[in-house]
């Protein structure tokens, strides 16, 4: 039987680049993580919302 790790929402918010994609993982509340893979462009306009958002 394989051991199970759990999955927490612990940890940073972070983002890094792999390849051709940056790969964005968020802490959940009540735990896990949100993983999302962008490319630059998509990177830009998430960038883009997230600022109109914290600048409204």
């Amino acid at each position: 039987m394989a051991a199970m790790k759990p999955r927490t929402g612990d940890g940073p918010m972070e983002a890094v680049r792999e390849s051709r994609v940056i790969v964005v993982r968020v802490p959940l509340e009540g735990g896990g993580r949100l993983v999302v893979s962008v490319n630059d462009q998509e990177a830009g306009e998430l960038r883009d919302v997230l600022a109109a958002v914290l600048d409204g």
